[in-house]
């Protein structure tokens, strides 16, 4: 038998686990799947005969390596800052690894002696970043060879609701990590190239910078930008291209409400707000308004962020509950950003019968023969129910199928690594097509940089 261990259980090791569960009759394996929650290992695994579910505690250096040293090769589906101690003992005992997360320095350290040993480090293998590297690749790469010259590059991705459960203002509801979502802009300006040119945006007037998209059968999205979209210029070989933006998906007017959000300061994690415990919803939206003797803190809102009462932000916001004096916060010593996140669960959790959706969408342009051209792909999958849903599917998925040809010397190339490579990024993506997850390309007339979507 062939040895996969599986460090962490959570909701994107749903697609994962059952792939390599319903491989392991006829490639032969067996899977130890380790969790902190014994129980929650025990339920993914679904008593499988070829699945062993464990306890584990990664600071446990004991168990670790035990487990470690029992496989063949080790999948890390933990918090991203997890992972090096896993990988630092796969280097020591000899073990490939396969995780979804960005490559951290620290990570990317250890590269020359994974080479030295002849392992495989492969990461960034999930969603975003994972499918969007292999898909951009595979076009650009197809580009190259047929002698084109890469002049422009957009990457667009979002975790959304399926429009069967899209039913609310916002249309919109969380499908990961609220925090993230929450935070998502802060840290740094945005930065991206535009026709030749670098631009920038600070995070207080990110969510108003959008460009639209539009995805056959699916409508309008709109889309901010990326942190740092100049990242994967030189990895994905686009040094000389005039434009590199990547962004964020969202439905149209997500980001022009959310705005208000960043700009009332209800979205800042750095700082604790007194009494916040006790503090009603009214009490929060209304500490961030001026003090006046009269006006409500409806009215005092609407005229500190020039809204309007017939203007469906202010629909959105009343959604939300931000001014009901009865509800507490019931979170000691919390932040803004705390506070709103658990509003926001409280409206924009997914139900029992809820599906999510991913939407994913590549611009590429480049000249072939002095004549210029446009490639579009997109890609959208939406989830099955709330264990397998769209965003496990597309994280876990690759990661498996990664991990099972990495176990069968298919993936051969050492080292710490993304799948940049053809080795790697050509037979995932067409397995991937088996469940659902297919890339649409069309040519269409080159329109440049062109945030609004539609022909010059």
């Amino acid at each position: 038998m062939k040895n996969i261990l599986v460090i962490g259980a959570g909701r994107s090791a749903s697609s994962l686990i059952r792939y390599l569960l319903d491989k392991s009759e006829s490639e032969n394996l067996n899977i130890t799947i380790a969790d902190l929650s014994e129980e929650l290992a025990k339920k993914k695994t679904g008593n499988h005969k070829n699945a062993r579910a464990i306890a584990f505690d990664i600071f446990n250096e004991k168990q670790r390596r035990e487990e470690i040293t029992r496989a063949n090769i080790v999948v890390s589906m933990l918090p991203a800052h997890l992972h090096l101690e896993v990988a630092k003992d796969c280097l020591t005992i000899g073990r490939n690894m396969v995780t979804a997360s960005y490559v951290s320095p620290a990570m990317q350290d250890l590269d020359k002696e994974v080479q030295k040993k002849g392992l495989i480090f492969m990461n960034e293998i999930g969603l975003d970043p994972g499918i969007d590297h292999m898909s951009a690749m595979k076009v650009i790469n197809e580009i190259t060879t047929n002698s084109g010259k890469m002049i422009l590059f957009e990457s667009f991705c979002g975790g959304l609701v399926a429009p069967e459960s899209d039913n609310n203002l916002w249309n919109y509801k969380f499908t990961w990590n609220p925090r993230n979502v929450v935070l998502a802009g802060q840290g740094g300006t945005a930065k991206f190239i535009q026709e030749g040119t670098y631009k920038y945006i600070p995070y207080n007037k990110l969510f108003r910078r959008t460009e639209f998209l539009e995805v056959e059968g699916f409508g309008r999205f709109e889309a901010y930008a990326n942190r740092d979209s100049l990242k994967y210029r030189s990895v994905y070989g686009l040094d000389d291209a005039l434009t590199v933006y990547r962004g964020t998906i969202r439905r149209v007017g997500y980001s022009r409400a959310w705005d208000i959000l960043v700009q009332l300061g209800m979205t800042d994690d750095s700082f604790i707000m007194e009494n916040s415990e006790n503090m009603s919803y009214r009490e929060f939206t209304n500490s961030f308004l001026p003090y006046h003797p009269t006006d409500t803190v409806e009215i005092k809102l609407r005229h500190a962020q020039k809204i309007d009462q017939d203007d469906i932000i202010w629909d959105k916001l009343l959604e939300l509950d931000l001014f009901n004096a009865e509800k507490k916060v019931g979170l000691k010593d919390a932040t803004p950003a705390q506070i709103l996140e658990k509003i926001l669960s409280e409206k924009w959790s997914l139900k029992p019968e809820d599906k999510d959706m991913i939407v994913m969408y590549h611009k590429f342009g480049y000249e072939l023969d002095g004549e210029k051209k446009q490639i579009d792909a997109t890609m959208v999958c939406i989830g099955d129910d709330q264990t397998y849903t769209a965003m496990a599917k597309t994280v876990g998925l690759p990661v498996a199928i990664a991990t099972l040809k990495i176990l069968n010397g298919e993936i051969k190339t050492p080292g710490v690594q993304i799948p940049i490579h053809k080795e790697v990024y050509e037979p995932i993506l067409k397995e991937l097509e088996e469940y659902g997850v297919i890339f649409k390309e069309v040519e269409i007339p080159y329109l440049g940089y062109n945030p609004y979507n539609v022909s010059s």
